[in-house]
C-alpha cells in the first residue's frame, strides 16, 4: 500500500511532495497532464512564503542570488503604493519568478528526493475504507494509499468524489484582460521603468493604478516579456467565445486611463487571457476521512496582491510534517486536525484581504471618497505597518500556550554561533525535522529521549531575546525558554511521546 498519494503537480502538491520526501515519507504524485503545461499564472511569489523557501534550500536556485532574500522597499494595497521603508521591521518579501520556473524546480527537487512524479494519471473515483483509499484512474488501474491528498485546485476533483462542499460567492461584474506585450522605447519612463501615457503621466511598474473607470497594471520583468493587464466592470457582457487579442487589450487600456498605448506582441509565444469575474470559496472541510485538500482545492480568491501562492504553499508545508508524523506512527492524538485548525483561519483572513482590496479597485465616485479617506490612513505607520504583516501573512499566531508570547509565531531569522560558527536558522531546518537550539546547553538532555525526530543544536542565539527556542519542521515556534516541565510537555504535544 501507498503510503500517501498527491492529486496534481502544480507548485502546492510538488512542495507537499518534498516536505513528506525530507520527513521519510515517499509518495506517489498523481498529475493529468502529460507535460507541465508552461501556462502563464502567477508571475512570482509574494510574502513570507520567501523566506520559507529560503529554509528549505529552493531560494538559491530559483533567485539565482547567492545572498539571504531581503524585504522589498514598497508594495500595492488596494491599488496604494506601500512605502515599507517607513517600517522598523519590514515582513514583506518578493520574488519574481514565473509560476513555471517555479513548477520546474519544485519537480526537480522531488524527483531528487525519490518522490515518484507520475505524469499523464487522471483520477476519476476514490473509495475510502477504514485503513486507506482506493483511487480509481482512467486508465481503469486502482492504486491504494493510506492517504490521499487534493492538490488539484480551484476545481478539486478529489475535493468532489469526497463529498466536502465548496461555499463561497462568485462575482462575475470584472472583466480582467493580461497579455505579454511590447512597446516603443518613447513610451518607458528611463527613471522608473513606468509606461509614459500622453494625457495622463506614468504608469508606475508593478503597482496597481486605479481610476474611476477601472485598473492597470504594468509589469516589466526582467530579461523577459513584459505583462500589461487591465480590470474593468462593464455595463454589458463580454463575448466570451471570441478569442480575445491586442486590439482588446489595447481599447479596454484607452477606457480606463482615457489615453492610447501603443502595443505589439512579443517575439516568440505570448500570453493573451481574458477572465470574467472570480471566485471566493472555502472548502466546509480541509479533511474527509483519509483525504485532505492543500492550496486552491481548499481555498480560492481574487488573485489581487498576489496571496495565492503564499498561502497555498504554507498550506503545504504546515500539512506535510504532520502528515509524515500520522504516516510514521509517533504523530500525538489529534496532530492531522490541527493542520485545519491551524491553516482555515489564515485562508479566511486572506479572503478578507482580497475582498477589502477588490472593494477598494472598484468604479465609482463614492469608492473614490473611500480612497481619498483610506489613503490618510496610509500616512499612519501604524497602519502600514498592519497592512503590510496582512499582505505577507507575517501576522499569523497559530493556538499556543497563552504564557508562553513566542510560541504560535514564525520563527526568526536566529543566527547560531557555535562549534561551525555562524549558522543560520535557514540553513538548518532545510532538512525539515524539529529544532530544538539552545544557548545555554541545560535543554539539550531533557530533549534527548525525542532525538529520533528532534534535532538540538547548541549555541549562542542571535536574532532572538529567547535563550532556547523549539523550531517546528514549517518554522514555526512550538516552546521558548522556560522551565525543562513545560518543555518536556510540549516535545510531548507537537511530537509525539519518547522512545
Amino acid at each position: 500500500m501507498i503510503d500517501v498519494v498527491i492529486v496534481g503537480a502544480g507548485p502546492n502538491g510538488l512542495m507537499l511532495a518534498c516536505e513528506l520526501a525530507l520527513a521519510g515519507v515517499h509518495p506517489v504524485v498523481l498529475e493529468r497532464h502529460t507535460a507541465p503545461t508552461g501556462e502563464a499564472r502567477a508571475n512570482g511569489l509574494v510574502g513570507q512564503v520567501v523566506r520559507l523557501l529560503d529554509r528549505r534550500g529552493l531560494y538559491a536556485p530559483l533567485s539565482g542570488e547567492s545572498t539571504p532574500p531581503t524585504p522589498q522597499p514598497a508594495f500595492t494595497f488596494g491599488a496604494f503604493p506601500l512605502d515599507l521603508t517607513v517600517l522598523a521591521e519590514n515582513p514583506h518579501y518578493v520574488l519574481g519568478v514565473p509560476q513555471a520556473q517555479l513548477e520546474a524546480t519544485l519537480a526537480a527537487r522531488a524527483v531528487e528526493l525519490g518522490v515518484d512524479l507520475r505524469r499523464g494519471h487522471e483520477v476519476i473515483d476514490l473509495h475510502q475504507r477504514p485503513d486507506g483509499v482506493e483511487v480509481d484512474l482512467a486508465d481503469g488501474t486502482q492504486l491504494t494509499c493510506r492517504f490521499l491528498v487534493g492538490a488539484d485546485g480551484g476545481r478539486s476533483v478529489v475535493r468532489r468524489l469526497a463529498g466536502i462542499d465548496f461555499p463561497g460567492v462568485t462575482n462575475d461584474r470584472s472583466i480582467s484582460r493580461t497579455a505579454t506585450v511590447t512597446v516603443p522605447a518613447s513610451s518607458l519612463d528611463p527613471e522608473t521603468g513606468g509606461l509614459r501615457v500622453p494625457g495622463h503621466g506614468v504608469v508606475p511598474p508593478f503597482q496597481h493604478t486605479r481610476t474611476p473607470r477601472g485598473l492597470i497594471a504594468w509589469a516589466p520583468f526582467p530579461g523577459r516579456p513584459a505583462i500589461l493587464s487591465t480590470t474593468e466592470w462593464p455595463d454589458t457582457p463580454t463575448d466570451a467565445e471570441t478569442p480575445m487579442n491586442l486590439a482588446e487589450l489595447r481599447a479596454s487600456v484607452a477606457r480606463v486611463l482615457g489615453a492610447d498605448i501603443p502595443l505589439n506582441a512579443p517575439d516568440g509565444p505570448g500570453l493573451l487571457r481574458r477572465l470574467s469575474g472570480h471566485n471566493t470559496r472555502i472548502a466546509d472541510r480541509y479533511r474527509a476521512g483519509r483525504v485532505l485538500l492543500v492550496g486552491d482545492a481548499a481555498h480560492v480568491h481574487p488573485a489581487i496582491g498576489g496571496p495565492g501562492l503564499n498561502l497555498g504553499l504554507q498550506d503545504a508545508v504546515n500539512l506535510g510534517w504532520k502528515l509524515a508524523a500520522t504516516v510514521r506512527g509517533w504523530a500525538p492524538p489529534g496532530l492531522l486536525d490541527t493542520y485545519e485548525t491551524e491553516r482555515r483561519p489564515v485562508a479566511e483572513r486572506v479572503v478578507m484581504s482580497t475582498q477589502a482590496q477588490s472593494a477598494l479597485i472598484g468604479p465609482g465616485d463614492e469608492i473614490t471618497g473611500l480612497r481619498e479617506l483610506f489613503a490618510e490612513l496610509l500616512g499612519m505607520p501604524e497602519v502600514t505597518g498592519h497592512i503590510a504583516a496582512l499582505m505577507a501573512g507575517a501576522d499569523i499566531h497559530y493556538p499556543a500556550d497563552p504564557a508562553d508570547p513566542l510560541a504560535g509565531r514564525c520563527a526568526p531569522d536566529v543566527v547560531v554561533r557555535g562549534d561551525l560558527g555562524p549558522v543560520r536558522l535557514a540553513e538548518l531546518i532545510r532538512t525539515a525535522r524539529p529544532l530544538l537550539l539552545d544557548s545555554t546547553g541545560a535543554y539539550a538532555e531533557v530533549a534527548a529521549p525525542w532525538r529520533d525526530r528532534v534535532d538540538v543544536v547548541t549555541g549562542a542565539l542571535e536574532g532572538t531575546t529567547a535563550s532556547a527556542l523549539l523550531v517546528r519542521p514549517d518554522c514555526f515556534i512550538a516552546w521558548s525558554a522556560g522551565d525543562v516541565g513545560t518543555l518536556r510537555a510540549s516535545l510531548t504535544h507537537h511530537f509525539g511521546p519518547p522512545r
